[in-house]
């Protein structure tokens, strides 16, 4: 470390010199030590954060699974208990399922498979994306993979999986179907999101038929509360209670020998009744789309120490009831509680269901929100209702459209019954879509051996193929709810993505060349006004054909024009430090630059955000770089930074801002003679650059005169782009431009609304283009 205190020294002596350095001064061994010990004081809180953050995960992650007691034996029996030894049968397969989807393959395999901290099927697409260039919108770009939250593999060229990759990647139709099955599971999760409030509240407040006395429906309301942790310790209590008094023997269903039995004794009927027993395991695919409110560890101990126990103990007692009382199948938990806590428990049952259906709900917004930073969903509003907890969002009109469709729903179907099988439908073929993407991830992320993955997928595929080929005989007794549902939605999510892509392509295949651009001159062939120009494109390099237009229509243009292109990454989180890359396009007198600012699926535009200051900090800082690489332009590592298509590239921190660059304060600028970046790509290693004066002065002058042009003011400039398929087009090409994307295009939020632009200073020029 001496060596970095020494060009330090050499740096305060030296004013014709512009030192980099990337290394720190030694601290003080006491400063250490106490770093050392503050490291010790944090583990032990983390583990105490942990647990109670598993005590929460019960109210939010859980409420869904643990409110399915309510209805699971009579959905399974809705004709009544032929024979007890069904209930023996039916319990064992309860358990087991218990055991090998939510326990095994979902808490301990599939949420490991989160994408920083982010759970769902898009997150599990996101993950692929970045491990193999699968997108169907080719807008990626070599310096994205430079982000220090986007992480990707490096193959063998002869591995599994290096040919896996190669085989999706080999054309579009792959890339095609395996965007489908991800709308495909996540249209059935938002399906889900509108069926369980209707089966779990209606379920919880059918207690109040099970011939107990009559109380009204206004005296239960005070009590709602999130209660999920007492719900737990109750069912379980209860199953303990029932299993002592009724008949221990169900115990035995712990033997999978009794499936084996249930399956042989009852034949077709038994195969039926898994649709009824698969409501066990409802709420698993939101436990995993829930999973970016907690960490995976905390999930974890929250199931296998409370969850799980309890929800074993709650189904063997109902069967133990059940053994003695087979005509009760009909509100068999209800019937199983004692006299003595019947109403406190029936309160609890209540609230705990009401805060089951807000956990899907939470879900659904969780994944309306990454489908649209994906441009798989139309524009809508995102609240943010934290100012700390990033992931916790309200979309009101996704919740208008749920409240809605549940009121539709819960009207509709004549009992439970119905309602349990449009559930279990749902369920099922989330689950299957997360075994095959699951499959991919361990191939494509983990480079798990193939015998492994062989296993994972077939014992996955083995048991939800039985489930799934139950829940099609039960299509016509309301299994056909949520396939119209995700119809519905799948419609509106790939016609939009179909639209966005499509655009994308336009972009790309009409924008102008730079050739044009040079041979207009620096004036670009028109009157260069003051003032800034920001014009907003979708595309991250070149210039965009909206520009040619706008230059041919109107006389004048803005004396500074910046292209400023907003693209979302396969990523949860871009952090601010590494959010903008700024861009020069052409020579220094054309005065045209480019900003394009990253996001992640799980980061919000908000409006206190002031993007358009940091933009402006980003573009004075680039300035500033570029001046110090024009000084050193020998240096390999500078020159590795220019583009050979005229632009000019660099990346750099926003948190040196305050440090290296102010808009408003020049006179730094002027006496600055050192520049420190602590993490710009710069400092891989020290380097010397000779300080130049008549690039220093250009720097300030070109600063100043970027200064002086914002002061004048700034135009925002927004591609109105319609598009409008061909005469000759097939028909579901037209119908899909013409009518359906056209429609969402209208009813969706502008992008003016999404970028916070002042309407005073909005400017939109538009065009048409055929496709």
């Amino acid at each position: 470390m001496a060596s970095g205190r020494k060009a330090v020294e050499d740096t305060d002596d030296r004013d014709s010199s512009i030192w980099v350095l990337d290394q720190q001064l030694d601290q003080p061994m006491e400063e250490e030590a106490r770093r050392i010990r503050n490291a010790y004081q944090e583990k032990e809180h983390s583990v105490f954060k942990i647990l109670q953050l598993a005590f929460q995960s019960l109210g939010i992650v859980y409420g869904d699974l643990g409110t399915s007691p309510l209805y699971v034996f009579y959905n399974t029996f809705p004709d009544g208990v032929e024979n007890t030894e069904d209930l023996i049968g039916a319990l064992s397969l309860i358990i087991y399922s218990l055991t090998l989807i939510p326990l095994i393959k979902y808490v301990f395999i599939v949420c490991k498979a989160n994408d920083d901290g982010q759970g769902g099927t898009f997150a599990l697409y996101s993950l692929l994306c970045r491990h193999a260039k699968i997108g169907t919108i080719p807008n990626h770009d070599h310096s994205d993979e430079k982000l220090t939250t986007y992480s990707c593999s490096k193959y063998r060229e002869q591995s599994f999986a290096a040919k896996t990759k190669r085989w999706l990647e080999g054309n579009r139709v792959k890339k095609h179907a395996i965007l489908v099955l991800v709308l495909v599971g996540s249209c059935m999760v938002i399906g889900d999101g509108i069926l369980t409030p209707a089966i779990s509240v209606l379920s919880a407040v059918g207690g109040i038929n099970v011939g107990r006395t009559k109380i009204s429906n206004d005296k239960v309301g005070w009590l709602f509360a999130p209660v999920v942790f007492l719900w737990f310790i109750l069912i379980g209590g209860i199953g303990i209670y029932n299993i002592c008094k009724y008949d221990n023997s169900v115990l035995r269903a712990f033997s999978p020998v009794y499936i084996y039995r249930y399956f042989k004794r009852g034949g077709k009927v038994g195969w039926i009744s898994l649709g009824g027993i698969m409501l066990s395991i409802t709420g698993t695919e939101a436990l995993f789309a829930d999973l970016s409110h907690f960490p995976v560890s905390s999930i974890q101990i929250a199931f296998t120490v409370v969850v799980f126990p309890c929800l074993l103990l709650a189904y063997s007692g109902q069967a133990a009831y059940l053994m003695k009382n087979p005509n009760y199948v009909a509100g068999a938990f209800y019937h199983s509680i004692p006299d003595s806590i019947y109403w406190p428990v029936f309160f609890v049952a209540t609230t705990a269901a009401i805060v089951a259906s807000q956990a899907t709900i939470s879900a659904t917004f969780s994944l309306i929100k990454q489908a649209l930073a994906l441009g798989c969903f139309p524009r809508v509003k995102v609240v943010h209702t934290s100012k700390t907890f990033r992931n916790q969002i309200y979309i009101p009109d996704i919740n208008w459209i749920l409240m809605v469709l549940c009121i539709a729903v819960t009207a509709g179907f004549k009992n439970q019954s119905q309602i349990g099988n449009a559930s279990g439908t749902a369920v099922i073929i989330v689950m299957l879509v997360t075994t095959c993407l699951m499959t991919l991830i361990m191939i494509l992320v983990w480079h798990s051996h193939w015998a492994l993955v062989l296993l994972f997928t077939w014992l996955s595929l083995l048991v939800e193929g039985f489930y799934l080929s139950s829940v099609i005989q039960k299509v016509y007794q309301g299994g056909w709810v949520p396939l119209v549902i995700a119809t519905a939605f799948f419609i509106i999510m790939y016609t939009w993505h179909y639209g966005t892509a499509k655009r994308y392509e336009i972009e790309m295949h009409t924008k102008v060349s730079m050739a044009w651009i040079l041979s207009l001159g620096p004036s670009l062939g028109l009157v260069r006004v003051p003032g800034i120009g920001l014009v907003y494109t979708e595309l991250a390099s070149g210039v965009p054909h909206i520009f040619s237009h706008f230059i041919t229509n109107l006389p004048a243009i803005h004396s500074v024009v910046v292209f400023v292109c907003l693209k979302c990454l396969p990523v949860c989180t871009i952090p601010e430090e590494e959010r903008f890359l700024v861009k020069r396009i052409g020579p220094k007198n054309f005065r045209m630059f480019r900003c394009v600012a990253r996001y992640g699926y799980k980061d919000l535009h908000k409006k206190d955000d002031d993007f358009e200051k940091k933009l402006f900090d980003s573009l004075f800082l680039f300035v500033r770089l570029e001046s110090l690489m024009d000084g050193g332009s020998s240096d390999s590592d500078v020159s590795s930074l220019l583009d050979p298509q005229n632009e000019t590239v660099t990346e750099f921190p926003l948190n040196t801002l305050n440090s290296t660059c102010s808009s408003m304060e020049f006179t730094n600028l002027r006496t600055a003679d050192s520049i420190q970046l602590a993490n710009s790509p710069l400092n891989q290693n020290q380097i010397m650059v000779p300080s130049n004066q008549a690039n220093h002065q250009t720097e300030i002058d070109e600063l100043e005169f970027l200064v002086s042009c914002k002061n004048v003011g700034v135009v925002h400039i927004l591609g109105n782009t319609v598009m409008t398929a061909r005469r000759d087009s097939s028909l579901f090409k037209k119908i899909a431009i013409d009518y359906v994307y056209a429609f969402l295009r209208k009813i969706c939020r502008e992008n003016s609304a999404m970028f916070n632009i002042p309407h005073e200073s909005l400017l939109n020029v538009g065009q048409t283009f055929y496709v």
